[in-house]
């Protein structure tokens, strides 16, 4: 069984140093790694990413993140990028890695991800340079976590799991205003996911959202976005075909 704990939009800042530190320190019992699914700041600065780090390090699990648009607002993503990493996370960009628990290999596959919207209701890489540079983000990131995925397939993992932050299909984001969903997620993710095969995909940014979702192809989906799951991390245990959400510290 692969325990993985889970949580996005945590929107830390210098006032909340400290506040999620007693919650993680219970990691060890309670989960084998732990993801970030981005927005781990409120504006991307070095102070709000010091935070965040120190809220993570030295944890008895690894640690794997990808950015989210909160972390890219102050314009330095790789600064983010390079004091989380100073505190031991691996942020992931279109790559993977992996881990091994109880001699099994875990795959994580992540990418910040970006908008456009679901099948039928969707941009498309046409008419203005802007337009076609959002459709083309968007597609380059799913391309980047198809990839990714593929990877972690080549490498023999045992499991495989999508980290987004932005949502990869419409269901975990039922209770948003339809009409920001453009801008909340992206099909393309949900097909790069599919075409590559995943056991389970994480994403957050949807704070109204639902936990709990599907891509077409069956691919269990979960919204871990902090608001959503409502305390510090949630866990969810794979093994075979099931995936059971465990009590988590608030």
């Amino acid at each position: 069984m692969i325990r993985v704990a889970a949580v996005g939009d945590i929107h830390l800042g210098p006032d909340s140093r400290g506040l999620l530190r007693p919650a993680f320190a219970t990691l060890r019992e309670r989960a084998d790694l732990l993801l970030l699914a981005g927005d781990l700041t409120r504006h991307g600065r070095p102070e709000e990413a010091t935070v965040v780090g120190e809220e993570v390090a030295g944890l008895a699990v690894p640690v794997i993140a990808v950015l989210g648009n909160h972390d890219y607002d102050a314009g330095g993503p790789g600064e983010v990028t390079r004091i989380l990493a100073a505190h031991g996370v691996r942020v992931l960009e279109r790559e993977a890695t992996v881990v091994r628990v109880d001699g099994r290999r875990v795959g994580v596959a992540g990418t910040k991800g970006f908008g456009g919207g679901f099948a039928g209701r969707s941009g498309g890489e046409f008419g203005e340079p802007e337009m076609k540079a959002f459709i083309r983000h968007s597609r380059e990131c799913a391309d980047g976590l198809r990839r990714a995925l593929d990877e972690l397939a080549a490498e023999g993992c045992h499991v495989r799991i999508a980290l987004t932050h932005f949502a990869p299909v419409p269901d975990t984001l039922a209770g948003e205003p339809p009409e920001i969903y453009p801008f909340l997620g992206s099909y393309l993710l949900a097909e790069a996911i599919d075409a590559a095969g995943a056991d389970l995909a994480v994403h957050g940014h949807a704070h109204l959202g639902t936990e709990r979702g599907f891509t077409a192809c069956g691919v269990r989906v979960r919204n871990v976005a902090q608001p959503v799951i409502g305390r510090a991390f949630a866990v969810y245990r794979l093994h075979g075909d099931v995936d059971e959400p465990s009590v988590a510290e608030r």
